[in-house]
């Protein structure tokens, strides 16, 4: 149930738009979110009536020029007399404060413009910052700076150097915002008023500090030089005031697949694929394997490829083997393409094909037409034997 509006001396109006603001915006005013998982951050509403203020003020600068500027110097003092402090010149800023995408500006103007209004004929000579007295005092969206928060708590450090001067304290300036520190590189601690890791005390006093940073592999140091480390960093053993590097290969450290070897690395190491004559290795190349890979022989120290053209021979006519890498590969010898499984010969424009069909034809020719021997064929069928006609004999 919503409360109700407070008595006395606080104006209905700012109870009205306080409640008003904590209330989501309507929806036709609400822009689309980009699409992606996470939900897009949203401006914290003091920022958009910094923006309003700013942009009010750019259009007093801006009427003022457009306006004057002419040369009659006693007819534009008596003139801009008259229009500083108009309401034809409220208008004209007030048309323009606004881009017309910018829908929570439009928004806020148009549950601010009384008060607006307000400062412009009656406030301008003892509040003449309108920022503060619209965003901070009236609307209670923004905080003085260095401060956060509802009640404008003091960020960590104090609001005069919020964050020691070396870090941004979250929700500066506006009514949310945790006051949390985010501190600088090199800087750590509630109000950032420590060295960081890898970073030493160069100078420090009751006021100010100094972190730079220490020599590469050093984690917590006395200074900045290699000598001066007191804490190493992950892949690093403290000897004698040094960071040395540890050598993960040479011990349980390393991680690698059956099919890699390890390399060390300043502070790390490296998984390195073995070469494919391989299976398993030292170190790079074929020089280091532990076995050899099918299709690889030892020679020496070394896995080399096998040439099985030397001792395979392809099925099928026409082909020939091609030794690859580890293996081989059966193609058509040269003048021949593979057509449904055999090497034909590659038709040359003019020629009749010689394609399967064309292979099996001449094959049946061999044997002759239906099956016929082949001298039977060529001559055809014997001729059938002359009837015999009998003689008499007188």
């Amino acid at each position: 149930m919503a409360s109700l509006p407070p008595r006395g001396l606080v104006p209905p109006l700012l109870w009205g738009l306080s409640l008003f603001l904590s209330l989501p915006g309507p929806i036709w005013l609400q822009p689309s979110p980009p699409p992606q998982s996470s939900p897009p951050t949203e401006l914290h509403p003091c920022h958009t009536c910094r923006g309003l203020v700013d942009s009010f003020n750019k259009g007093l600068e801006r009427t003022i020029r457009d306006n004057f500027g002419g040369g009659n110097t006693a007819w534009e003092e008596e003139k801009l007399s008259k229009y500083k402090d108009s309401e034809t010149r409220l208008v004209e800023v007030l048309e323009s404060v606004c881009s017309k995408s910018d829908f929570e500006c439009h928004r806020l103007l148009e549950l601010s413009e009384e008060l607006v209004e307000s400062w412009w004929f009656h406030k301008q000579q003892e509040a003449p910052d309108l920022f503060q007295w619209l965003c901070s005092d009236s609307l209670k969206l923004c905080c003085p700076s260095g401060t956060f928060g509802p009640s404008c708590l003091p960020c960590p450090g104090g609001a005069e150097k919020p964050c020691g001067g070396h870090g941004r304290c979250e929700g500066e300036g506006t009514r949310g915002g945790s006051g949390h520190c985010d501190c600088q590189a090199g800087y750590g601690g509630e109000a950032c008023g420590q060295c960081g890791l890898g970073y030493f005390e160069a100078e420090r006093n009751a006021s100010h500090l100094v972190c730079s940073a220490c020599f590469g592999p050093c984690a917590r140091c006395s200074g900045p030089e290699e000598s001066n480390c007191l804490q190493c960093k992950k892949g690093w053993a403290l000897h004698h005031l040094k960071c040395v590097d540890i050598d993960e290969c040479g011990t349980e450290r390393a991680s690698c697949g059956p099919d890699q070897f390890c390399v060390n690395t300043e502070g790390s190491y490296e998984c390195r694929d073995c070469a494919k004559a391989c299976l398993g290795c030292m170190g790079a190349g074929p020089g280091r394997c532990k076995k050899c890979s099918p299709g690889y022989q030892q020679v020496g120290s070394k896995c080399l490829d096998v040439d099985e053209c030397e001792t395979e021979v392809c099925p099928g006519e026409n082909k020939q083997c091609e030794n690859t890498e580890g293996s081989y590969r059966c193609v058509c010898a040269e003048g021949y393409k593979q057509m449904e499984g055999v090497c034909v010969k590659e038709q040359i424009p003019g020629e009749p094909s010689s394609g399967p069909q064309k292979l099996e034809e001449g094959r049946s020719s061999s044997r002759g037409r239906a099956g016929k021997p082949l001298l039977q064929a060529a001559t055809g069928p014997a001729p059938s034997p002359l009837p015999l006609t009998p003689i008499r004999l007188h």
